[in-house]
């Protein structure tokens, strides 16, 4: 799978932007705030209708602007698919091969990313939340109704967080509401942790011999979901849902007490281990950081397998990051398979093949300008 052309209207910096990129690797050079990474954030953007960078849609619109579009060309299993994706104050559209998608879990999938950024060095010591959300952005482009599921769940949690502050606040007796809106979030609670489940089972698979060789051979990793629940990951749907429903009416209670949902997906995280340690507490930053690539690296090779083709790597000022044995180790595992962005203020300092052969654009103050060869 590769992103053929990107046409940018409107969007951050960039004023009406069309460009054609190379199907292997691509190098995004320019100083910093430039727009090389509201570039990355616009491919980001096409393939899961929102920024990885901010909640707020407006900021993604150029100032003075009522609406920023992003479309996009890409080739999946051999054929040419365009999408689009329109943000304004209205709210999102989101078109695949020019029909409107109703719901944008319809959408997502369409065009797989994997995006690896200093952020992302934070995987392992950063909060739950963050791990929660590598979780959903990855499940949620090999499973569609992952989505469906997750967006309900959120939903309904709103809905329920909102009856607590009023129930704890003796502004609502409505106790049959909550164990209504309580079976409907256990419902997606079930499916949404059977298949993290599932999931977590394909990742370790994968992260646990790529961490191995990065770490040449010295280090075994293993990862573990912290549950709210006492659950097991050989549960069935069904065992998980009736774990969630004792659990909820051994702490209704306390819920009523502190005004907000105590169990759930939304509260879960995972543990890494290396050689049996705790990585988040003991490890050393290296140990943190080799995680956090293998975790990445395993992403690619988990979408690979599950859908049949390699995703896009977007690779946002992340090379400066890792030294030289990391920085190797990642360009040599995507070489001549993955259509790669990396976006840098220089090359200099990464010699390798990979880059030899790349195509570079300069970005300017919104404007971007391909390097001749």
């Amino acid at each position: 799978m590769h992103i053929e052309q990107l046409h940018l209207k409107n969007f951050r910096n960039y004023d009406d932007l069309d460009i054609t990129f190379d199907d292997k690797v691509n190098v995004i050079i320019g100083e910093n705030a430039q727009g090389k990474t509201n570039l990355m954030e616009a491919i980001y953007c096409l393939a899961f209708t929102k920024s990885h960078r901010t909640a707020k849609e407006k900021e993604l619109i150029q100032w003075d602007e009522d609406y920023a579009k992003i479309e996009g060309k890409i080739t999946k299993r051999n054929q040419s698919i365009p999408l689009e994706i329109t943000i304004s104050s209205k709210g999102k559209k989101a078109k695949l091969n020019h029909l409107e998608q109703k719901r944008l879990s319809d959408y997502i999938g369409a065009m797989n990313v994997v995006m690896f950024a200093p952020e992302d060095l934070t995987l392992v010591k950063g909060p739950p939340q963050t791990r929660r959300r590598f979780i959903d952005m990855e499940l949620g482009q090999i499973q569609a109704t992952y989505i469906y599921h997750l967006a309900q769940y959120q939903k309904i949690l709103k809905q329920r967080n909102s009856l607590l502050k009023q129930l704890q606040r003796r502004e609502s007796s409505q106790v049959t509401m909550l164990e209504v809106l309580t079976d409907q979030l256990i419902q997606h609670a079930a499916i949404i942790l059977h298949k993290r489940f599932v999931f977590l089972k394909l990742l370790r698979k994968w992260a646990a011999s790529i961490h191995y060789q990065i770490s040449h051979e010295l280090e075994r990793l293993e990862i573990k979901y912290d549950s709210s629940i006492t659950v097991s990951e050989e549960d069935s749907q069904e065992q998980i849902e009736a774990s969630f429903t004792q659990k909820f009416q051994e702490i209704q209670k306390k819920e009523i007490e502190r005004g907000t949902t105590l169990a759930g997906p939304h509260r879960d995280d995972l543990i890494f281990y290396v050689n049996g340690m705790d990585v988040q507490t003991y490890g050393s930053q290296g140990q943190q950081r080799t995680t956090a690539l293998s975790l990445k690296l395993a992403e690619i090779e988990l979408i690979h397998n599950e859908i049949g083709e390699y995703p896009i790597l977007l690779l946002d000022d992340v090379l400066s990051e890792l030294d030289d044995f990391r920085q190797s180790h990642l360009l040599n595992t995507i070489q001549g398979k993955v259509q790669t962005f990396v976006s840098t203020t220089n090359v200099d300092g990464i010699n390798h093949e990979t880059l030899k052969k790349a195509e570079i654009f300069h970005v300017t103050d919104g404007k971007v300008a391909i390097q001749k060869h």
